[in-house]
């Protein structure tokens, strides 16, 4: 997520057309400045412009949060990557915020904490959560997150959904080897593929196509979320 080496990648490689995979809000702007044409898939390109595609996980994120709420759940924090937090919380995380805010529940730094983009970033930052005010439920962006995150726990005697609630906001295949099944926001990359087909095949023919598409997402219940521990 460096725009000067992403520049002089750029610069390096011969290429009609970008398709750039969960860049940043500083990276889509970038692109959408370059002569070159450009698609976000995912990514922070709503105030963008530039040609985007991905699900909207805004419903089912406000669902899942409105259920933890109602299971007793106070201390929910939400696990992203730097992208989502800066230079300041995404659209998702605020929403998932204000949902917590309306609530009666009090936010901040303890809800999207900031952590370095390692695995040892990830282990520091569980650290201090577990330290004083462990989190009764996890929302974790990513499925690779997710399963590190649950492995952590797991080694410290914390299961799901007996001891705290884990929800990722993507699927993965290997959800259904899980026992219990994870809880996650589910949506179909097939939309998402057409979309980005029909945006190539618009290049080829000199369009200059700056909407930006979003699928529809849906929260399945799995057994990784459960009532508050007392």
């Amino acid at each position: 997520m460096d725009v000067q080496r992403v520049a002089k990648m750029v610069s390096r490689i011969e290429a009609d057309a970008w398709v750039i995979v969960a860049g940043s809000q500083e990276i889509l702007q970038w692109f959408a400045s370059h002569p070159k044409p450009a698609l976000a898939l995912f990514g922070r390109r709503r105030m963008v412009k530039i040609a985007g595609v991905g699900p909207d996980h805004q419903p089912a994120l406000l669902d899942v949060t409105r259920r933890l709420v109602q299971l007793g759940h106070r201390r929910i924090v939400t696990l992203v990557r730097p992208e989502r937090r800066i230079p300041q919380p995404g659209r998702l995380e605020r929403a998932i915020l204000d949902e917590l805010t309306a609530h009666g529940i009090s936010v901040g730094s303890y809800n999207l904490p900031d952590w370095e983009d390692t695995r040892e970033g990830l282990h520091q930052c569980l650290n201090e959560l577990y330290r004083v005010s462990p989190p009764t439920a996890l929302i974790i962006a990513e499925a690779s997150i997710f399963t590190a995150t649950q492995l952590y726990l797991a080694r410290r005697g914390i299961l799901a959904p007996q001891h705290v609630s884990l929800v990722c906001t993507d699927p993965d295949p290997s959800f259904v080897w899980l026992q219990p099944p994870a809880t996650h926001v589910h949506w179909d990359s097939r939309p998402l593929l057409r979309y980005i087909m029909r945006w190539i095949d618009g290049v080829t023919h000199g369009k200059d196509e700056r909407r930006n598409i979003y699928t529809k997402c849906e929260l399945i219940e799995g057994g990784t979320i459960g009532p508050a521990r007392g």
